[in-house]
């Protein structure tokens, strides 16, 4: 009796071993996907048993029981997670379960441009397929009143970055990623900004940092435009920057800016109005914002365009009239 025993015990052991062997080995061993990677999405709410089929029906596993099996030993079955996985050819199915533990998430990314326009940053986002769209004929202050934002108008109160993301995050979980981006870095530069600056608060500052990213791409050069436009608002002389004037001719622009263009006023009109316009024009990056805080000290009131890109700047209006004489009408030749 005390034999049969042993030797059941013994096959107990023998089988458990190659069982655990078995699974050790199958769980280090390569999937062997084909093509070289695979796309796998797992729903939400799904327990380890429903996971396990999903991928079976995705053609990742042969079948779900040792998968199950590997997840109770290792006591993972309560911490998988849902969402759209990328996986390597070669992936193990210990690797797997370590994704999905970990949320290993494939990850969908969307870019904001600094100089964009908000109607050009809503057209990125729709045209994005991996952010679900909930904003689709939402009016603007509604949006903007949703992200808690005092302003109805969005123009200029998103920051210019790439956020990455899961797939099925929604636009307005984006948006609002944008705007709290850009209030708290704005909040930061404004508390260390120049002292005896025109403006009576951030969004102020915001705006005339808008009007600096459209007027020049050159770096170097914003802290002079910006030193330029805080010169004119500190004697009252209009800053007539046609960026502003562009903004405000909205879908009538075609490119050029003509004479009856910088006479026709408009509430962005910056030859026809004083101070500046209401709202900011574009997306300021963060280099346009901290020239607008922190300008050049400079007794420069105007600037032309040399054509490559940068500018000269003049005290007067002679030496400016000169500088365009120059560079602007000698090109026109």
């Amino acid at each position: 009796m005390i034999k049969r025993i042993k030797k059941w015990l013994w096959l107990s052991f023998f089988l458990t071993g190659a069982l655990l062997a078995g699974l050790v080995y199958y769980a280090i061993s390569p999937l062997k996907l084909q093509p070289n990677s695979q796309e796998i999405s797992i729903q939400a709410n799904s327990g380890l048993k429903s996971i396990a089929k999903q991928l079976v029906r995705q053609g990742v596993l042969s079948e779900p029981w040792r998968f199950i099996l590997i997840a109770k030993l290792l006591n993972k079955e309560a911490y998988l997670q849902a969402g759209e996985y990328t996986l390597n050819k070669n992936v193990s199915p210990y690797q797997l379960l370590l994704s999905l533990n970990h949320g290993k998430t494939t990850q969908a990314s969307i870019t904001f441009i600094e100089g964009h326009s908000f109607y050009q940053l809503q057209a990125k986002i729709k045209q994005n397929d991996a952010l679900k769209q909930t904003l689709v004929n939402v009016p603007e202050a509604e949006i903007m009143k949703s992200l808690g934002s005092p302003y109805a108008v969005g123009e200029g109160l998103f920051f210019p970055d790439t956020f990455y993301f899961n797939r099925n995050t929604s636009d307005a979980a984006i948006l609002q990623r944008s705007y709290l981006s850009m209030q708290n870095k704005l909040a930061k530069a404004w508390a260390t900004r120049d002292a005896n600056l025109p403006y009576e608060n951030s969004y102020q500052a915001l705006i005339m940092a808008s009007i600096v990213e459209k007027e020049t791409g050159k770096a170097s050069e914003r802290p002079m435009i910006a030193g330029v436009f805080i010169n004119r608002l500190a004697i009252g002389m209009r800053l007539q920057t046609d960026p502003t004037v562009i903004y405000g001719m909205g879908w009538y622009y075609d490119g050029n800016i003509r004479k009856q263009d910088l006479l026709r006023d408009t509430p962005y009109n910056t030859y026809t109005r004083s101070g500046l316009p209401p709202t900011p024009i574009a997306m300021p990056g963060m280099a346009a914002i901290e020239a607008a805080l922190h300008p050049a000290k400079t007794k420069a009131l105007y600037f032309v365009g040399k054509g490559d890109g940068s500018h000269v700047f003049s005290n007067t209006l002679a030496e400016h009239n000169a500088a365009v004489a120059h560079y602007q009408l000698k090109n026109k030749k």
